[in-house]
């Protein structure tokens, strides 16, 4: 038996005991990472030529205690080593990635997932729209997904005998993993996340999920994405692909990890991607009855943006060969003959980033016709590590020999660039970065670790994070750790109101070494975003006009407040909403009611920002930006307020009485005065953009539910009647209710 190192833990799919043969491999994913080649090189190096070099302003030497950081310290060793202890096996791999348009699987699928000679070892089969309604996209619920759960299922290759590895869902987009059964026993770590990247930054019509395991020694990734729509949105398309780079990871891995710390990535999903808007649509269709493909791909939007680096850097596709997989009328084989009349497009595409991958075939599936798409799927050979044990063990009695006469003779010194960060001016939602770079200047590895203080429930503040928080060093190594600071709708009210500041210290831990303290420091722009209702009414300038001292006097007071009528006393009369939330409603009043995709459709990051800070610094006659930002500014607003118009002290109330209007009304009769005027505003409005249903396509089931999500809340868990609150964490039944209680009043005059 290997030795196992108890630092590193491993978590089998579903919950199956492990067989004899995977539990011999367990400790082999302790080094799973690609390992450059040439790292094999200096390995030996690197543990028996100790002399190094770095800058020394701030080391750290630790007392007479031995190398606590040895399980890592072999993980590293046993890493560099790899290619001596591995072979690579070849595996087939299956991708799939289909479109339904929300259509139920009316035919079997063996013609698009069971076409090869041979059975994949894998198959990752992603759909997109899997349900259109307005039910899956509010809250997350389908009958469809058992059913092309079932159809997938039944259409893979009869030769071989499948198991699933896991399926995950977010809305419309759907991704489901299946192994042999011959390679199931070694098979670890396997996660699954979801990102939201629609309106609100979370709205699940558009983004990502993602599966990951370990298989013998290599990590694999499968993603599968839907992208923004339209020809001419390839930055809200690239923006798209960024923020699910950027927001997936996998947090039950330990260490976390992202979609690039992977040996292999295979990304699929309708990428949206179009063909440029000045290709005259009758001469893209006389090229495609030539089957000119190539012509065509010429002003393929996904190969501009890749070949000038925007998206997907490092990642490859099989050559096309194949008839665009979008648009078609459904049931056939013709070209969009809608009222749009949509240019065909390659938008179903199949990537893939690593090394040791090789396309086999490419290509799309025009037989199956229930959707305005055609599948496409991908045949890949992947090489896979597979350990030689009794090499293994051999190159692990050699690393433990040299780290024991290492243990004894030296202590850990790092030193750090800095001790002192300071970020300056901070923004309300608008992250800044640093950089600090740790240098191990001794001549031992090093283990560090952000630590946390003494009654402290993290190494670091809210508004604040450090990634990789922790790491391992090699003598003359850098890390660089990356500090951000970004304030949201978590942390702004304690900022806006004095209770904290951007100021922290880290603890930087070294294991046999001593700490280092880094102080980490900024100044936070007051916003009116965070604020409370209360605070808000008292100020009638604009908050960057306001003295710091006296916002926070204002919020102070303000919170809690839950009682009719129990505004803060002021020397001057107090507004009857918000002066900023009555400068977004007049935007979208005068510009936004007739626009389709109101609410539906997100904003810019940009602009969104742009008109936070014209809210802040000035009473403005118009609000920058398009209608969609100012609208999703205007969920955003109501979403960061301290206290939500249904403040933490009623929503118990509101959500028990939501079944009758009467008991709505009672609730809203308890409400603060000022959350009254708020609340009769939000209605007012919303009743208003429903009178304008015809041109911007909204309905009230769709507004009361993002509505609903900002204007009802669960308290936080420190809040201070969270005690007596007992509410279900079941999230589409909590939907449903806040929902319930806010279509009350849309249909409900609220002065009878």
């Amino acid at each position: 038996m290997l030795p196992s190192f108890k630092a590193n833990k491993f978590s089998g799919s579903d919950s199956e005991p492990l067989t004899s043969t995977a539990a011999e491999t367990d400790s082999s994913n302790n080094c799973h990472d690609a390992i450059p080649a040439h790292l094999n090189q200096k390995a030996d190096s690197e543990l028996s030529s100790p002399d190094v070099t770095a800058h020394r302003s701030s080391i750290a030497t630790g007392g007479a205690t031995p190398i606590a950081a040895r399980e890592s310290v072999v993980r590293y060793q046993m890493a560099l080593r790899e290619t001596a202890y591995t072979d690579l096996r070849q595996i087939t791999i299956f991708l799939g990635t289909y479109n339904v348009n929300g259509q139920p699987p009316t035919s079997g699928l063996a013609d698009w997932l069971s076409i090869d000679k041979d059975p994949p070892d894998i198959y990752a089969v992603g759909f997109q729209e899997l349900d259109l309604s307005k039910e899956a996209f509010l809250f997350n619920e389908t009958p469809r997904e058992e059913e092309w759960y079932r159809a997938v299922f039944r259409g893979l290759h009869p030769k071989g005998k499948y198991r699933k590895v896991k399926l995950v869902r977010l809305v419309g987009m759907m991704l489901i993993v299946f192994i042999q059964e011959k390679h199931w026993a070694y098979v670890r770590s396997v996660a699954s996340e979801v990102v939201g990247t629609g309106l609100m930054g979370k709205m699940g019509n558009k983004g990502g999920v993602a599966i990951r395991f370990d298989l013998h020694n290599s990590s694999i990734c499968f993603v599968n994405s839907h992208l923004a729509a339209h020809t001419e949105e390839v930055e809200r398309r690239n923006q798209d692909y960024l923020d699910i780079c950027n927001r997936l990871v996998f947090s039950t891995t330990f260490p976390s990890k992202s979609i690039k710390d992977h040996d292999q990535v295979f990304w699929i999903g309708d990428l949206n991607y179009r063909l440029s808007g000045d290709l005259d649509l009758l001469r893209v269709k006389e090229l495609l009855d030539q089957n000119n493909h190539q012509a065509l791909l010429q002003y393929d939007q996904f190969r501009a943006q890749h070949a000038a680096h925007k998206i997907f850097i490092g990642y490859q596709e099989g050559p096309i060969q194949f008839r665009p997989s979008y648009k078609y009328d459904p049931g056939t084989d013709n070209w969009d003959t809608s009222e749009k009349n949509r240019a065909p497009a390659w938008c179903d595409r199949c990537l893939w980033k690593g090394d040791n991958v090789q396309v086999k075939d490419y290509r799309s599936h025009p037989g199956l016709r229930m959707s305005d798409h055609k599948p496409v799927s991908c045949f890949l050979e992947c090489g896979v590590k597979i350990i030689d044990t009794v090499r293994y063990r051999k190159i692990y009695e050699e690393v433990m020999k040299k780290l024991d006469k290492l243990e004894n003779e030296f202590l850990p010194q790092v030193s750090v660039d800095s001790t002192e960060i300071n970020f300056g001016k901070v923004s309300f939602n608008e992250g800044a970065t640093k950089v600090l770079t740790v240098a191990n200047t001794g001549q031992v590895p090093v283990q560090y670790e952000f630590i946390k203080k003494h009654r402290d429930s993290n190494y670091c503040k809210p508004w604040l994070a450090c990634e990789p928080y922790t790491g391992f060093l090699m003598p003359g190594d850098n890390s660089y750790i990356t500090l951000e600071v970004l304030v949201d709708k978590r942390t702004a009210w304690s900022l806006n109101s004095g209770l904290d500041e951007l100021y922290d210290i880290l603890v930087l831990h070294l294991d046999g070494g001593k700490d280092i303290f880094i102080t980490v420091s900024g100044q936070y722009q007051k916003s009116c975003f965070g604020c409370s209702i209360e605070a808000l009414i008292q100020m009638h300038q604009p908050i960057s006009q306001v003295p710091p001292e006296t916002v926070c006097q204002y919020e102070k007071a303000a919170y809690p407040s839950v009682d009719p009528g129990n505004d803060s006393d002021s020397k001057q009369p107090v507004l009857a909403v918000p002066k900023e939330l009555w400068f977004i409603l007049d935007e979208l009043y005068r510009r936004g009611m007739d626009t389709p995709g109101l609410f539906e459709q997100p904003g810019l990051s940009s602009e969104i920002a742009a008109i936070r800070r014209t809210l802040d610094d000035s009473l403005p006659d118009t609000l920058p930006g398009s209608v969609h930002s100012v609208a999703e500014s205007l969920l955003i607003f109501l979403e960061t307020l301290k206290e939500p118009i249904i403040p933490f002290g009623l929503t118990q109330k509101a959500l028990d009485g939501c079944t009758a209007f009467a008991s709505c009304k009672m609730v809203y009769t308890s409400l603060p005065l000022s959350h009254q005027h708020v609340f009769k505003h939000i209605i007012s409005f919303l009743k208003e953009v429903l009178l304008h249903s015809n041109k911007n396509g909204l309905d009230a089931k769709t507004l009361v539910a993002l509505f609903g999500s900002a204007m009802i809340r669960l308290p936080p868990p420190k809040y201070p009647l969270g005690s007596s609150i007992s509410l279900s964490q079941n999230q589409p039944h909590l939907d449903r209710k806040r929902t319930t209680f806010i279509h009350h009043f849309l249909v409900n005059d609220l002065d009878d």
